[in-house]
């Protein structure tokens, strides 16, 4: 996902009137454009650092969406409605069987070792941004078993 298009995005909200997605969109850019600045890199910014931020905050919202109490409709609403806008700019990331035959063809050699830690130590930077960690750390641990 570019800066670009999620600013064009915003700018296509704002023109429609549609102020829920504005303001989302709103977060996700002044979110990315701090971690630029953070990063040093706020003239330039990549790809890889907007997908990042996205990716953060698609876990921040499902983790407001999870503990919003059921009585609180509205607001589990807003947080359901915010999830889904994160997500359509989230980056696809790879399936359970898409990690598994990644792991087997790059990795067999310290898969035989049967080291839970060693082997994530050696996946975690190839799969960073690629695949959900809570999902890597259930493969490796099946199949260190």
């Amino acid at each position: 996902m570019t800066f670009e298009t999620l600013h064009n995005d915003m700018v296509a909200a704002m023109k429609a009137r549609d102020k829920a997605r504005k303001g989302v969109l709103s977060t996700l850019i002044a979110d990315v454009k701090k971690a630029a600045i953070d990063a040093g890199t706020r003239e330039d910014i990549g790809e890889a650092l907007v997908d990042q931020v996205i990716q953060k905050s698609l876990k921040t919202a499902r983790e407001q969406l999870d503990s919003c109490p059921d009585d609180r409709a509205e607001l589990k609403a807003e947080y359901q409605y915010n999830y889904d806008v994160i997500c359509e700019y989230a980056p696809k990331l790879m399936s359970e069987d898409e990690i598994r035959a990644f792991l087997a063809e790059r990795f067999a050699d310290v898969l035989a070792t049967k080291n839970k830690g060693q082997i994530m130590k050696a996946v975690m930077p190839a799969l960073k941004g690629k695949a959900d960690g809570k999902a890597i750390n259930a493969i490796v641990a099946e199949l260190c078993r």
